[in-house]
């Protein structure tokens, strides 16, 4: 059975984040809508979801603990450093959730607790 921790999060997302998201997300939509997405992240307000959800609606694979990524945001989860909130835009035409940032430290996280609440902002 993994580990359950005490997770911790910062109340918002730093600020290396969006470029991150707008690098991602302009692979999957033009630069314009891309950036407009990005602006919108920034404005929008932190909510939250359990990690099988966002695991789930995003219909990636999980990563294992043995990703250099993944086991380095499990390091800081033990060691109690917070964790930026996820960034997420829902696709409606297929249905998904684009992880656009955070998608080791949602696998990370799912490593120690699947019903971990994990502090978003999605638009």
């Amino acid at each position: 059975m993994a580990e359950i921790l005490n997770i911790k999060w910062l109340r918002e997302p730093e600020d290396q984040d969006y470029p991150a998201a707008l690098s991602y997300l302009s692979l999957i939509y033009d630069e314009a809508t891309a950036a407009k997405m990005v602006d919108d992240l920034k404005n929008a307000p932190i909510c939250q979801f359990k990690a099988k959800d966002i695991f789930r609606s995003s219909s990636l694979s999980l990563l294992g603990v043995s990703n250099s990524h993944v086991n380095k945001d499990r390091r800081k989860i033990k060691k109690g450093v917070n964790l930026s909130p996820l960034l997420l835009v829902r696709d409606s035409a297929n249905g998904k959730v684009v992880i656009a940032d955070g998608y080791h430290r949602m696998c990370a996280v799912y490593s120690f607790d699947e019903d971990a609440i994990i502090p978003c902002k999605i638009i």
